[in-house]
């Protein structure tokens, strides 16, 4: 597949930097624009806006006691306004996470992503990318998480966002690829 020219949009919380990381890493694969969620849990009108028009959602926060962080969890009860008219029905949808630690319950984040864009009649798109699960993998491997749902990285509590494993950050950007080309291939089928 090639770069699509969808509109994708990646909605993310970032709590210390590294989800700020992570969705930039999506958003330079998807070409998508950033809708930041602020530390209230608000994002603009323009965001708002940036999200009914896009053609691909893709969802992000950290892993915060083995869910999205309250922010994440604010936007998503505000997107309530956008289901009661079906301004994300059919479209594309895809999320990732970050936290702490290798597990870090990082699949129930995923997991509650997938609900949220089911809940808006989309459609979801899994990573695609198979895990670096033998004993020659190394840290800054694709999908050194064994993640299948969406992309998940893991950094260490007293690491600074520059430290980020930059498999992980490929892992994310081959990501935000994936979805945007799948957002194109079905946008082109409704033609």
């Amino acid at each position: 597949m090639t770069k699509s020219r969808t509109k994708t949009a990646v909605a993310y919380h970032s709590g210390y930097g590294h989800t700020k990381r992570l969705a930039e890493a999506v958003a330079d694969g998807a070409s998508a624009l950033l809708v930041e969620i602020d530390a209230e849990g608000n994002i603009s009108q323009d965001g708002w806006a940036a999200l009914d028009d896009a053609d691909a959602i893709i969802f992000g926060s950290p892993t915060y006691m083995g869910s999205p962080s309250w922010q994440f969890k604010k936007f998503a009860d505000a997107s309530s306004k956008p289901w009661f008219e079906d301004k994300w029905k059919n479209k594309v949808f895809g999320g990732f996470t970050n936290s702490a630690s290798i597990n870090g319950d990082k699949l129930n984040t995923l997991q509650y992503f997938v609900l949220l864009a089911a809940q808006h009649g989309g459609l979801w798109v899994g990573l695609g990318i198979k895990p670096a699960n033998v004993k020659a993998s190394k840290r800054d491997d694709l999908n050194r998480m064994g993640a299948h749902i969406g992309a998940m990285a893991q950094t260490d509590a007293d690491a600074a966002p520059d430290e980020m494993s930059q498999g992980d950050l490929e892992t994310a950007r081959a990501y935000g690829v994936r979805v945007s080309d799948i957002a194109a291939t079905f946008a082109s089928a409704q033609v």
